[in-house]
């Protein structure tokens, strides 16, 4: 799955514009280097997100298509976040 696409899906970002934005000004980072939106994401990956002084930092556990409202935390594991 894209990663613009898994950010929408998992509801870490709300809009996938908004996260292809994220992508393209390098706020968000794959395994520690910035990573494009079609970044092909798989489990296990680490992503970190930079929200202006905030970040957010969590472990890829499933890459579903579809996934209800209730069931999005599920997607990743939260490993930190300042």
């Amino acid at each position: 799955m894209r990663l613009d696409k898994y950010l929408k899906v998992s509801r870490l970002i709300k809009r996938r514009t908004v996260a292809n934005e994220a992508c393209d000004n390098e706020r968000v980072s794959v395994n520690g280097r910035p990573a494009k939106a079609g970044y092909e994401v798989k489990p296990g990956d680490r992503l970190e997100i930079r929200f202006g002084a905030k970040s957010l930092c969590v472990e890829v556990v499933s890459a579903a298509e579809n996934v209800r409202k209730e069931d999005a935390a599920a997607m990743y594991r939260e490993i930190r976040a300042d």
